[in-house]
């Protein structure tokens, strides 16, 4: 399979290397004996991890910027590989577990894992998530976010709107000694009172030196689930919610996991660090969705306001 070349003076990780096969190594002890995975950064590691997200960040945005009518998804995936490169990093999705580009880019139905493709331009209408990951100085810092393809329909400015108001609910639960589960528990509250579904098949992570790691963070209501958030602890929240029933189906790539219903399903993401006071967004940036409607609100208020042409 033919990947997008990267320079060999930029570091990959594990999974990334000939010899792994894109499968990331567990670490071991000088007997080879597995060593647990333990999910707490601080000092240099944390300066190094707050870097790689803002370096993830400022990758999203010249994604999201690129977004138009017209634009395949392939040359959304050319922004995502060099916008890495230029900054150090490595993009995370390449060649993992087999990955073939270095952005996942999610349309309309699809829920998660879209493959960039040159054949599929954006269309007027379409919503699309972006998922950027990039490994820089050791760590890997991940976001997304879902926003419009020219003019949306109420249904979908609905969704993305909602979509990325319960993620940041679910965040807002993420406190020292709090339940794990209380972040799915607010997100699936949210989620029935508005009428939609919470996708189940897919979760958040936690995320460091490993692409994904201990512990899996869940967007509906685990209820037996007791474990509780410690003070330097970094993962992703990012709940994948759809217009209709909740279940997904694989395609036959492998990776593109679509609506089983075939409705439209919306995303947003974003690494957080488990500080004293809560939760610190480390892929933090103003939402794009919102700078797009804002843009579409003040053009439609001008041309309401705007006096009736000559006869």
């Amino acid at each position: 399979m033919y990947y997008k070349q990267v320079p060999d003076h930029i570091p990959r990780p594990d999974y990334a290397r000939p010899e792994n096969n894109g499968k990331p190594r567990k670490p071991v002890d000088l007997k080879g004996r597995p060593l647990p995975l333990k999910n707490e950064l601080k000092g240099e590691a944390l300066a190094r991890m707050r870097r790689a997200c803002a370096a993830a960040r400022e990758v999203l945005e010249e994604v999201l910027s690129a977004v138009r009518p017209g634009v395949t998804t392939e040359e959304l995936d050319d922004v995502a590989h060099e916008g890495c490169l230029r900054r150090g990093g490595y993009p995370s999705p390449l060649g993992y577990h087999g990955f073939p580009k270095s952005l996942c880019t999610s349309l309309n139905e699809v829920i998660c894992h879209g493959i960039p493709s040159p054949g599929r331009a954006l269309r007027d209408g379409d919503i699309i998530n972006c998922d950027v990951t990039l490994y820089l100085e050791g760590m890997h810092g991940d976001c997304s976010e879902t926003v419009f393809v020219g003019a949306p329909s109420a249904e979908a400015r609905a969704l993305v709107e909602f979509t990325y108001e319960a993620m940041m609910a679910g965040i807002a639960m993420a406190k020292p000694n709090a339940l794990l589960n209380e972040i799915g528990r607010v997100i699936a509250a949210r989620a029935k009172k508005a009428g939609y579904s919470v996708v189940q098949d897919f979760s958040g992570h936690g995320i460091g030196p490993q692409f994904h790691m201990p512990p899996q963070v869940v967007h509906y209501y685990e209820r037996y689930n007791y474990q509780r958030l410690k003070e330097g602890m970094v993962f992703t929240v990012e709940p994948m919610i759809n217009a209709g029933d909740l279940y997904a189906r694989v395609l036959e790539d492998e990776w593109t996991a679509v609506t089983a219903d075939g409705r439209l399903s919306a995303q947003f993401e974003h690494t957080i660090y488990i500080g004293k006071r809560g939760p610190e967004l480390l892929t933090a940036g103003e939402p794009f969705f919102k700078r797009q409607l804002a843009a579409l609100d003040a053009a439609l208020d001008a041309t309401r306001g705007a006096p009736p042409e000559a006869p």
